[in-house]
């Protein structure tokens, strides 16, 4: 805009004015006698074209129908451009009081719309009367136009003075208040005239501007506008107004300087938007935002408890007590329902900034002492409280300053949330800065009610994680060993940490299995994945193992039936039909089988970490041993090692959650593992401490961690018998009298009858069915063990014999006088062995 424009643009005359429209004088005939320079601008004719002449030839009356002139016919200023586009009829409504529009005809020709005005001159009438040509009117006239133009300004200043909700105020150079409009004085609440004169920072004494990078004062900004001209625009300004003394308001501010026509500065104009409401809303959705990111972060329902309490304070309430369903808290199933005397709560989050709001919810009745949530106090409120009211109710409970809204999921309600805003909210004796106001509005309410809505979901998430983490840990205790009973090959100890809450329940297991001979079988197993169908997995490839187990298999022989096992649920070439399936895939297993007698160690694993081998001088190893596939694959071999270990001697079985972690390879972990195992112990319970210290420092980790520690024994010589026998008739009695005879040897003459019948029906069959020579041997360690080998292959079989039958009763009669018997086979041939208990006076 030109310099001309930005004055004209500014001049607030208006276009009747007489310094600048044009005028003309009249004679009491109506015959010009005066005209000035503006109507020669305006109609184009000079004084002495237009004096003398009637005003019918300049001006006649405005048509009642028909075509008007064309406003753009010519310039309405010389030098102006002429405006585009069709004139503008006269508004419907009647010319501006005292004025009339009628139809002016230029000097060229063309017509245009004019406003007019006549003022009488004083003593015209007389003079106009008695010889005509004295003046006796003045007429005053602008195009209609420009008079509208200047009334749309004035309508506009009169709308900013009365009906803007922007506050406008014009301060002097002094920093006082000179004029304001009717929005500013809603503000200060007063009548302009009471506060007229007074300083900006005396009508907001504690307000403060909080726009980072310009001052803070009201006095500092005003006078760096005065200073430099330069406007400041949307400046945020947070103080108390007068007219609300109770509340804290926000105020969009700019500023400018203002000048006279000559350029002198006197004073600064401030226009003041209240942004309250925005800001609130701003800040209720940043809340929810907020609420969104730091709520649910882990799956469990204390901490996202703890959580609601922690966000919401103090932006949105100065105390919040969060009280969930004990079944949730401890076992993550659903409250009963049935009204308030239904639901047992427990205070599981709590947090406030005013000790004065924490106390103004309703007292609480505290519950019963002793209860095993010791953490987390049982709370039960008063018939009649907000919270009473609204779990009978189901729904949200304002009364005055405490709003209780139910978390609710579904048709069950998992707790409640309470927020309590403090009358005078305070910290340390001080007011809060941006402390919440002390009620809840709707829109306070509806957003509680959205808060409290998220923290259900994500509580009811945490509930179905601990629910399943709860089934699968009562699972996994009740397939785990609950007692490992004490054996003769080997000194025993085991320490099992189950994986993070984050992560779940994992499928690692391990088990001590005796078997016949005084040998022992320690197994040690992990499956993929975590959760319940991970634990019930475990479970079932534990039980397996211990079936086949007690089937005298060789470890290879074993695994090999394990993984057809595995493989057996139909699992096909392609994607699996049963996600549970596919859990097993990829399950490992580690079986070792140790013999007292002979000091010989034969194992096998299918895809599981090798053990650990610790000598009696300290050096560990750990055993080349075939890998073998993971369980499920099917189709590979399986291969076993049998390693010699001298007495003493330490073996560790381990699963993969000890030795790797996500700060170190499992190679560095089996380093680090060497070196505890190494390391002198005064038992094997401290060893796995400091095993598990070391190794898991932190006691939890993202899979399951079990260590099974197994030193090595050997039985005495004293213990065992074994005689070698040619596979003949008369060596049935010779190996009934070397058994008596060494059971009397052992002081366990009572259990020579029954051991005679054995030893004859065992040694009979050998002699009968399979090859020798023979092998008779007995042992005594817990029980009586009495085996006796061939280079046989057949198994025997237990008959029950008809009454005409002349044989098929040994093995009956043996059944009937042990404990357990059973076969195994070895490369060279079977053996079959029987246990019997040793007499109470012996067992005692």
């Amino acid at each position: 805009m030109s310099a001309t424009r930005a004055a004209d643009a500014a001049d607030f005359r208006g276009p009747l004015d007489i310094s600048r429209a044009a005028t003309v004088v009249l004679d009491g005939r109506d015959t010009v006698v005066g005209w000035s320079p503006a109507a020669t601008a305006l109609l184009g004719y000079s004084p002495r074209e237009a004096v003398g002449r009637p005003l019918s030839a300049f001006l006649a009356p405005l048509p009642a129908d028909g075509p008007l002139p064309a406003a753009s016919d010519r310039p309405a200023t010389p030098g102006a451009p002429a405006p585009s586009g069709p004139p503008a009829r006269p508004g419907p409504g009647p010319p501006p009081t005292g004025h009339e529009i009628r139809l002016a005809r230029h000097r060229d020709g063309h017509e245009l719309l004019v406003v007019t005005t006549l003022c009488p001159l004083a003593g015209a009438r007389d003079g106009g009367g008695a010889g005509g040509g004295a003046p006796g009117r003045v007429l005053v006239a602008a195009e209609l136009g420009e008079l509208r133009q200047w009334e749309s300004r004035l309508a506009l200043l009169q709308g900013l003075a009365t009906q803007s909700p922007v506050g406008l105020a014009i301060y002097d150079t002094d920093l006082r208040l000179t004029w304001s409009n009717t929005a500013y004085e809603r503000e200060i609440g007063k009548p302009l005239a009471e506060y007229l004169g007074m300083r900006a920072d005396e009508l907001y004494s504690g307000g403060r501007f909080v726009t980072p990078g310009y001052p803070s004062t009201l006095d500092a900004v005003m006078h760096h506008v005065i200073d430099t001209g330069e406007p400041i625009l949307d400046l945020h300004f947070q103080g108390t107004p007068p007219s609300d003394p109770g509340t804290e308001h926000l105020w969009s501010c700019s500023y400018y300087r203002l000048e006279d026509s000559h350029g002198h500065v006197f004073g600064v104009c401030e226009d003041a938007f209240d942004i309250s409401d925005r800001q609130r809303a701003q800040q209720r959705l940043a809340l929810l935002v907020e609420v969104g990111r730091r709520i649910g972060t882990v799956l469990d329902v204390v901490t996202t408890a703890e959580e609601i309490a922690e966000v919401t304070v103090p932006e949105f309430a100065a105390a919040v007590r969060v009280d969930i369903a004990r079944v949730t808290v401890m076992s993550g199933e659903l409250p009963a329902t049935g009204g308030p005397a239904a639901m047992d709560l427990l205070r599981v989050g709590e947090h406030s900034v005013d000790p004065a709001a924490a106390d103004a919810a309703e007292p609480l009745y505290p519950g019963p002492p002793g209860s095993p949530a010791d953490r987390y106090p049982p709370v039960a409120y008063p018939p009649g409280s907000p919270q009473d009211r609204s779990l009978a109710s189901g729904g949200l409970v304002l009364d005055d300053n405490v709003l209780v809204v139910p978390l609710r999921v579904g048709g069950s309600v998992l707790g409640l949330v309470t927020f309590v805003r403090s009358p005078r909210p305070r910290v340390s004796g001080r007011p809060l800065a941006h402390g919440p106001a002390t009620t809840f509005d709707n829109g306070e309410v509806a957003l509680a009610d959205e808060l409290a809505a998220r923290a259900a979901v994500c509580i009811d998430n945490a509930r179905r994680f601990t629910r399943e983490r709860s089934a699968s840990l009562a699972l996994q205790r009740q397939l785990l060993p609950h007692h490992v009973p004490p054996q003769s090959a080997v000194d025993i100890a085991y320490r099992y940490l189950p994986s993070d809450d984050v992560t779940g329940v994992g499928g690692d297991w391990f088990d001590v299995i005796p078997l016949s001979g005084t040998r022992v079988g320690l197994v040690v197993g992990d499956v993929v994945g975590h959760g319940l169908q991970a634990a019930a997995t475990m479970g079932r490839l534990r039980t397996s193992v211990r079936a086949f187990a007690q089937l005298d298999m060789a470890p290879d022989e074993l695994l090999t039936r394990l993984d057809d096992l595995v493989g057996q649920p139909g699992v096909p070439q392609g994607p699996p039909s049963d996600p549970y399936d596919e859990l097993t895939t990829g399950a490992t297993c580690l079986y070792a089988v140790y013999d007292p007698v002979s000091r010989r160690c034969v194992m096998a694993r299918a895809g599981h970490l090798p053990p650990a081998v610790v000598h009696p001088d300290g050096q560990v190893t750990f055993p080349d041993l075939p890998a073998g596939p993971p369980l499920g694959l099917g189709g590979l071999p399986f291969e076993s090692m049998e390693i010699e270990l001298p007495v003493g001697s330490l073996l560790a079985l381990f699963t993969d959650g000890l030795v790797e972690a996500r700060d170190h390879d499992i190679d560095q972990g089996l380093d680090a593992l060497g070196r505890v195992l190494g390391t002198p112990a005064a038992s094997l319970d401290e060893l796995c401490d400091r095993a598990v210290s070391a190794l898991v420092p932190d006691a939890t980790t993202a899979d399951d961690t079990a260590l099974l520690l197994a030193r090595t024994r050997q039985l005495d010589e004293s213990q065992v018998a074994e005689w070698e026998l040619p596979a003949e008739a008369v060596t049935v009695g010779r190996a009934r009298e070397l058994a008596t005879g060494r059971l009397t040897a052992w002081g366990l003459e009572e259990l020579s009858f029954a051991t005679e019948l054995v030893v004859s029906e065992l040694v009979t069959n050998a002699v009968r069915y399979g090859g020798g020579p023979l092998r008779l041997r007995l042992i005594r360690d817990r029980t009586l063990l009495c085996e006796v080998a061939d280079t046989g292959h057949t198994s025997p079989h237990l008959r029950h014999s008809a009454e005409d039958d002349e044989g098929g009763r040994g093995l009956f009669i043996v059944a009937q006088l042990v404990q357990r018997w059973g076969t195994r086979y070895t490369p060279a041939g079977k053996t079959i062995w029987t246990e019997q208990a040793f007499p109470p006076a012996e067992f005692d």
